[in-house]
């Protein structure tokens, strides 16, 4: 008898050990793996702080070339991490000659890893030419990119950030390879001035004073686009050319003189026209990031002032980077096409003859850098460059945060991105939606000098219609 309750016993626990091996193996199997909706979004911040700070001296990028790097940035970020995304959809089957590495959906990943890496690769191929000239910015890559190895180490296990690292790379180099195909503009940056036979006469673009530099990028027009379509790159033409002064056009040139001698002579609503000048420029090497990352600026207010998660800045700064990408293409093919002169040209030229003082007439961009008063961007006037951005930019953010069931009206924010500068007046602006975050950046440009009004409107739409073709792309399971 008691040799037979011996063995029940030794059955009952011979069962129950065997239950528990397969509860465990069951919970295994189930274990959902990780989402990228469950990471916070702080190493898209992180990294995008860092482009900032780096844009600020890369010699070349200016404006071409950044636009482009940020639509790799955040595309192929997107693409890396977007398995772990359920709602949206990869995009990379819209590009055959983009070959993605495969994918293993049945392992683990920690998502800011792949992101992590991504960026730390790209980066470091897209500024390379920094490590001599810029040594202490290019070496913020590779900082950040430990830093943030390191604080991942301590969230995952080392074969799961092992895999990660190994996903991130692949991605970024699958990427990288893509870029290289594209012919006008890998490497665009080493020559941001090839040769270009300028139309001559009356009307046309030519360098500007003070320092008369030759025309940039007068081919990125030739550069790859995700989604803007070949006859949409080139938007309405400009305002006839005429001197007559009662003309159209000699009214936009009259805008733009009257607009500079009220704010040098402080006049009505002074301050605020030169500040509106001033806080959207963006125009300085050295001093600031370029124009077309302004709205990167923005956009890392809003991620960290709504706390998005990783799914959500994946998606925003995916379809941010594109459509900029898309609107830089647009905006530099139309301005070489029409080749419109700048307003200082036109003013000093053909004004003049009406108010002789605006023979020696200059904008209010300064360079403190060079040294140079009264510059202007090196390019066309026609369209706007910044307004184009701006435009672009504005449209995605508002597709994601306003007039949707979380966000029912206009996004109101604080833009204080330059709130520590002291060479030109950076006290933060509130704009009230991302409809007047896109006219103030485009319309600083008449009271800096630089711009025609139809330059900011034409640019605007232009900027807008690329960023609503990055939006029609499938991003959505259906």
């Amino acid at each position: 008898m008691k040799n037979m309750n011996t063995l029940k016993l030794w059955l009952l626990l011979l069962i129950g050990s065997t239950l528990a091996v397969v509860s465990c193996r069951r919970n295994e199997v189930e274990q959902p793996r990780k989402l990228a909706r469950e990471f916070d979004s702080e190493v898209y911040l992180r990294w995008n702080d860092v482009f900032l700070e780096i844009d600020r001296y890369a010699v070349g990028y200016r404006p071409g070339p950044v636009p482009h790097v940020l639509g790799y940035l955040g595309f192929a970020s997107y693409e890396a991490i977007v398995p772990a995304i359920p709602e949206l959809n990869s995009l990379a089957r819209l590009y055959p000659e983009l070959k993605m590495p495969k994918f293993d959906e049945s392992l683990e990943y920690h998502w800011p890893a792949v992101v992590n890496e991504v960026y730390g690769y790209l980066m470091k191929r897209f500024f390379f030419h920094m490590e001599n000239s810029h040594p202490g910015e290019f070496a913020k890559i590779e900082r950040t990119r430990r830093a943030l190895y390191s604080k991942f180490e301590q969230e995952t296990t080392p074969e799961i950030l092992e895999r990660s690292v190994q996903r991130g790379i692949e991605v970024a180099r699958a990427f990288y390879e893509w870029e290289r195909t594209d012919a006008a503009a890998h490497n665009a940056f080493l020559n941001p001035q090839p040769n270009y036979n300028a139309p001559k006469g009356p009307g046309f673009w030519e360098p500007t004073v003070p320092d008369f530099t030759r025309a940039l990028f007068p081919f990125w027009g030739q550069v790859r686009t995700y989604a803007l379509r070949e006859e949409e790159q080139l938007c309405p033409p400009p305002i006839p050319y005429s001197e007559h002064p009662l003309s159209l056009f000699f009214n936009q040139g009259m805008e733009v003189y009257l607009t500079i001698k009220n704010i040098e002579s402080n006049g009505p609503g002074a301050y605020e026209q030169r500040w509106l000048g001033e806080f959207w420029s963006d125009d300085i090497l050295g001093l600031t990031f370029s124009p077309p990352s302004r709205p990167i600026a923005v956009a890392n207010q809003i991620a960290a002032a709504e706390k998005l998660n990783l799914a959500e800045a994946a998606e925003l700064y995916a379809k941010m980077g594109m459509a900029l990408n898309d609107a830089g293409v647009a905006l530099w093919n139309s301005k070489y096409v029409y080749a419109l002169e700048r307003p200082v040209s036109y003013i000093r030229r053909v004004i003049s003859q009406y108010y002789p003082d605006a023979a020696n007439w200059l904008t209010i961009l300064n360079n403190p850098v060079d040294n140079f008063k009264g510059v202007t961007p090196a390019f066309p006037a026609y369209p706007s460059g910044h307004s184009g951005f701006g435009g672009a930019g504005a449209k995605i953010l508002s597709s994601l945060y306003e007039y949707n069931d979380r966000y029912p009206g206009t996004y109101s924010f604080t833009d204080r991105c330059h709130i520590y500068r002291t060479e030109f007046n950076g006290t933060p602006r509130t704009l009230r939606s991302f409809y007047d975050f896109a006219y103030e950046n485009a319309y600083s440009r008449v009271p800096l000098g630089v711009h025609f009004r139809m330059d900011c409107d034409a640019g605007i739409r232009l900027g807008e219609l690329a960023a609503q073709r990055i939006l029609e792309l499938p991003w959505k399971r259906r």
